[in-house]
């Protein structure tokens, strides 16, 4: 399984909109997506929606600082319990070294995007050298080699840098939109063509929040076991419907906080296990 988070763009933005010819002619054509997808409501700004998808909840954090003041004591959250279950994860984090836990922003990777270095036990509470968290949370560019490879974990998730996410405005187009779908258009055909997502794999590309309001923003969910087709629903989701999709696929449990209250993403799929 493979999520890829962009940022801060309402779905209004980016369906039909002539600088994202990526999404919009190759990948929604093949895809399902919902129409009717919506960060949690008030949830802003972008770190409590990147905690909501790990763990259902933004435990009251309504800012983007950091983990050294932001950081969670608890074990229950996504990752834990796959570690639990003895499935792997990782998450590829656009613009890291590698070499140590990336517990502040550096270059164009900014911790608020990386949720996993909130949570004690991944970073060994907050220590820059913790190995467990050095194993896990990976420089992006190790993706396509673990994708040849066939060695990525069962559940990535993918942050790419704040130029290629939708988040800030870079040269050489100076269009936010476009920077991201020419991100995509080159990144994502990786992912489609590795074992790992042939094997029925899921991509999952979602935004973590809206420009305005709280949505809709959008999701847009490949996979060999998904509707496909252009297929698209009007069902109300947030991000707590991601997470209880994601339990349920790896057959992990307790649903996490908000995610027990959720409609998960079944209808997308043709086959749901």
């Amino acid at each position: 399984m493979f999520v890829i988070l962009m940022e801060n763009h309402n779905w209004s933005s980016i369906q039909g909109n002539a600088s994202a010819p990526y999404i919009n002619s190759t990948l929604l054509p093949m895809a399902s997506y919902a129409k009717q997808y919506y960060n949690p409501p008030g949830n802003h700004p972008s770190e409590p929606n990147y905690l909501w998808l790990e763990a259902g909840t933004n435990f009251g954090i309504l800012n983007d600082d950091d983990p050294s003041s932001n950081h969670q004591s608890t074990s229950h959250h996504l990752v834990s319990l796959l570690e639990a279950a003895g499935l792997s994860w990782r998450a590829y984090q656009e613009g890291i070294s590698g070499t140590d836990c990336p517990l502040t922003d550096y270059g164009s990777y900014v911790v608020k995007h990386d949720p996993f270095v909130f949570f004690d036990d991944v970073t060994g509470s907050n220590n820059p050298a913790d190995a467990y968290c050095i194993v896990h949370v990976r420089p992006y560019a190790e993706l396509a080699t673990d994708l040849s490879n066939n060695t990525v974990a069962r559940y990535n998730f993918i942050t790419p840098n704040v130029c290629h996410d939708m988040h800030d405005s870079c040269a050489p187009f100076n269009d936010e939109v476009k920077q991201g779908d020419a991100w995509l258009s080159t990144q994502v055909p990786k992912i489609l063509a590795s074992q790992a997502y042939t094997a029925k794999g899921v991509l999952f590309i979602t935004w973590d929040e809206a420009e305005t309001g709280d949505g809709p923003i959008g999701m847009i969910v490949l996979s060999p076991v998904v509707k496909g087709g252009g297929y698209s629903n009007r069902i109300h989701y947030t991000h707590s419907s991601t997470l209880r999709t994601v339990e349920e696929i790896f057959g992990v449990n307790p649903l996490l906080h908000d995610a027990a209250n959720a409609t998960d993403l079944a209808d997308l799929f043709v086959t749901f296990p």
